[in-house]
């Protein structure tokens, strides 16, 4: 068990133009390192936020990662929120299904990114815009 960790800073990454997205991916590398987290798993995570952080510009009109230190008491890891005010997901379910994908992102779809970490939560309704949240703990 780890001791309680002090309230981490948020790191807020806009997510504006394809050069944000390589942004994300090296402020999710770094935290990743912070948190220990293995090299099997940092590229795992930082591969999840590529294709998140790639969707929410591309099918979000851009919006925001917030990448944040999580500790739950018992381990540590990243947790990265990506959030945009675009048009929302239409068919969630759709969008889900293994091997689904638009074909513009890297292939992996939402699915492929859900399978890379350890939590996976999004919230996303037609005109409301989506709320995509992932955490990979430590091991």
């Amino acid at each position: 068990m780890y001791p309680a960790a002090a309230p981490q800073q948020v790191n807020l990454v806009p997510i504006v133009r394809d050069d944000d997205v390589v942004r994300v991916r090296q402020a999710v590398r770094t935290a990743a390192l912070a948190a220990k987290l293995s090299l099997v798993d940092q590229t795992k995570l930082v591969t999840a936020a590529s294709e998140l952080a790639r969707n929410t510009l591309i099918y979000g009109g851009g919006g925001r990662a917030e990448i944040e230190q999580a500790d739950n008491g018992r381990k540590r890891g990243v947790r990265v929120v990506f959030a945009d005010e675009g048009p929302g997901i239409a068919d969630l379910e759709l969008a889900m299904t293994d091997g689904y994908t638009s074909g513009n992102g890297m292939g992996l779809g939402l699915s492929g990114a859900r399978r890379l970490v350890d939590e996976f939560d999004i919230d996303t309704a037609a005109g409301r815009g989506t709320r995509i949240t992932v955490t990979k703990w430590a091991r």
